[in-house]
């Protein structure tokens, strides 16, 4: 007597695991945000030809302005620079009158660095300045490309986080460009 076959039950698709992004989205990003740094720096220096700060100082400022005052080889390790090189850096925004240069509260013998009134006046027009550059640019985009910019900003800053974490540094770390 023949067997009767039972018709297969249709497979029940697997749900899709979440693909890996491209070496080629990789790529993309990186050539898109060294493009954005420099067309940053090139503009601003355009806007204000009087701004001489290089990114490193300005860096620093920010690291300052995130948490001060700060001992110079926290700086250092925070902006993953020689102690040395953040020294140079600090002398330099010294002479122009950005930072100053102190005692620790609780250990008068450990050396601190903090942003003067003038340091902190002229990092917010620097950040104002880029705002601006920035804002007047994505005035500039369609709607919806600036509802697609502004809608990768959590995924971008979350990015951030993972690529200061794999480099063993925290949030805090840092480079704006």
């Amino acid at each position: 007597m023949p067997t009767q076959e039972t018709p297969a039950t249709p497979a029940t698709p697997e749900p899709s695991a979440p693909s890996a992004p491209s070496d080629a989205t990789a790529q993309q990003l990186t050539d898109v945000v060294t493009r954005l740094r420099r067309a940053l720096r090139t503009s601003i220096r355009t806007e204000y030809p009087w701004e001489a700060l290089p990114m490193a100082q300005i860096e620093l400022m920010q690291a300052l302005s995130d948490r001060s005052p700060a001992r110079v080889g926290d700086l250092a390790a925070r902006q993953r620079l020689s102690t040395s090189t953040v020294s140079g850096l600090i002398g330099q925004l010294m002479t122009a009158g950005l930072v100053v240069r102190g005692t620790h509260a609780d250990d008068r013998r450990v050396a601190v660095v903090e942003l003067t009134e003038a340091g902190r006046r002229q990092l917010a027009d620097w950040q104002a300045a880029h705002q601006r550059r920035i804002g007047a640019a994505l005035e500039r985009l369609e709607v919806p490309e600036q509802e697609v910019v502004a809608a990768a900003l959590p995924a971008l800053a979350k990015l951030v986080e993972y690529l200061f974490a794999g480099s063993g540094l925290g949030a805090e770390g840092g480079d704006e460009g």
